[in-house]
């Protein structure tokens, strides 16, 4: 028996003791009221050493109903949003300024919801936010289209940060054939441009738009208004790891100084404390809907959905910015089961933006699309050929997840049968 046949043999659809890979919960369940399935990662973090070690995943309750769902009863029936918005307004006057200065740092590329945190809190809440972006890997059109639209038409003072090209393609390509998470710096960096441009511009208050808490982290999160500075804590910046390695590796493998990695390096803990940064999410304080964050961007900054849907999902409005977002979303459905159309559909059955019924059919139709528009500009970006691509994805399928059937993978469990035999 080859590699390769042996390889296959733990995909077989007769199997029934495949193994589950990433500590995932070996039996697949599926939320009842929205979509999505208890193999979703519920960790945020994103400094991993290998794909191994993931990590708890959503909650669901002893009705079927996942921690997400939860949570948008408890923001519909328990949460008094007129006293978060007056904490809201009681935090920007302790930080607003009237010398001429920003007051308020936005990290965001001019998508949907940093279009609507930053106007917001220019025109509704008088404060003077400057906006920061870390770039995408590749820009879409309509990406770059709202980008400046979110400074023209919005009226926003913006820096838009590029990283060392080189090294943050090495650094995706490496986070795909180790981890299988092509996004993995593009989100380390993403996540701390914040807090690193409040210490350099001497700017205090940061604040992001949602809390990713919400989508089913551990439901103790949303009840946090900030991010713990604890996050950012690097003592050791050489042994920090981003694309699966340590920085030390990949000084010893590759031509990059220490230098090179600024921009991923988080902050000290100690040091955003001396500075009295606080990171907070805006989500905490208003009620968090990104189907109007969507309506007011439009109105507001020019904001314009895609002209076609984006493979995968059946959505024209959401993470259209970067030419390698899907891919994201590829990769999280060969590991855990879960596409694109799973992600939309379930937080639009939450905000009762459509029904569970339609959210299964269009899961059932877009989950599983292949990314094709952009698939040569991200083998050409991370110096990949086709055949290496989808071996590498192979390589990361869990078999209690993935059956392998005359030549095609096949989801052991997908939410419209599943659902088809709990109700037989």
């Amino acid at each position: 028996m080859n590699s390769r046949s042996e390889f296959l043999a733990r995909f077989d659809p007769d199997r029934s003791d495949a193994e589950a890979l990433y500590g995932l919960p070996k039996r697949v369940m599926f939320c009842r009221r929205c979509v999505i399935s208890n193999q979703r990662p519920s960790s945020t973090v994103e400094y991993k050493k290998t794909a191994e070690s993931v990590q708890d995943t959503i909650s669901f309750d002893s009705d079927g109903i996942c921690d997400a769902c939860r949570y948008q009863d408890t923001k519909a029936d328990e949460i008094n949003w007129e006293k978060r918005e007056a904490q809201l307004v009681a935090l920007l006057d302790k930080h607003r300024r009237i010398d001429g200065g920003y007051d308020i740092i936005v990290p965001g590329s001019g998508g949907k919801d940093s279009a609507y945190t930053s106007h917001i809190l220019k025109y509704k809440y008088g404060m003077n936010p400057l906006t920061v972006t870390w770039a995408p890997h590749r820009y879409t059109e309509i990406g770059w289209k709202n980008f400046e639209n979110w400074i023209h038409a919005g009226g926003l003072d913006n820096i838009l940060f590029t990283p060392n090209g080189r090294l943050h393609r090495y650094l995706t390509q490496q986070a795909f054939l180790n981890l299988l998470h092509p996004f993995q710096p593009f989100i380390v960096g993403q996540r701390i441009i914040g807090p690193l441009m409040a210490l350099r511009f001497g700017v205090p208050l940061v604040m992001y738009g949602e809390n990713q808490a919400e989508y089913g982290n551990s439901r103790d999160e949303n009840f946090k208004p900030s991010m713990d500075r604890k996050f950012f804590s690097a003592d050791d910046p050489a042994a920090m790891v981003i694309g699966g390695k340590t920085i030390n590796e990949i000084i010893a493998e590759q031509k990059f100084r220490l230098n090179d990695f600024a921009p991923y390096i988080p902050p000290k803990a100690e040091e955003l404390e001396a500075k009295n940064v606080e990171v907070h999410y805006l989500g905490y304080y208003l009620k968090w809907d990104p189907q109007e964050c969507y309506y007011y961007a439009t109105e507001h900054t020019g904001f314009q959905a895609n002209s076609e849907r984006t493979e995968g999902t059946y959505s024209k409005y959401s993470s259209i910015d970067d030419r390698i977002d899907m891919f994201h979303y590829y990769t999280t459905l060969a590991k855990f089961g879960i596409g694109r159309a799973t992600y939309d559909a379930a937080q639009e059955i939450r905000n009762g933006k459509i029904t569970r019924d339609e959210g299964v059919q269009l899961v059932r139709k877009f989950d599983q699309e292949f990314p094709r528009k952009y698939f040569h500009d991200f083998l050409e970006y991370i110096s990949l050929g086709e055949g290496e691509f989808h071996a590498t994805v192979d390589k990361f399928r869990s078999p209690h997840l993935w059956k392998h059937e005359n030549g095609v993978w096949n989801l052991r469990h997908a939410v419209w049968h599943d659902d088809a035999q709990m109700a037989g």
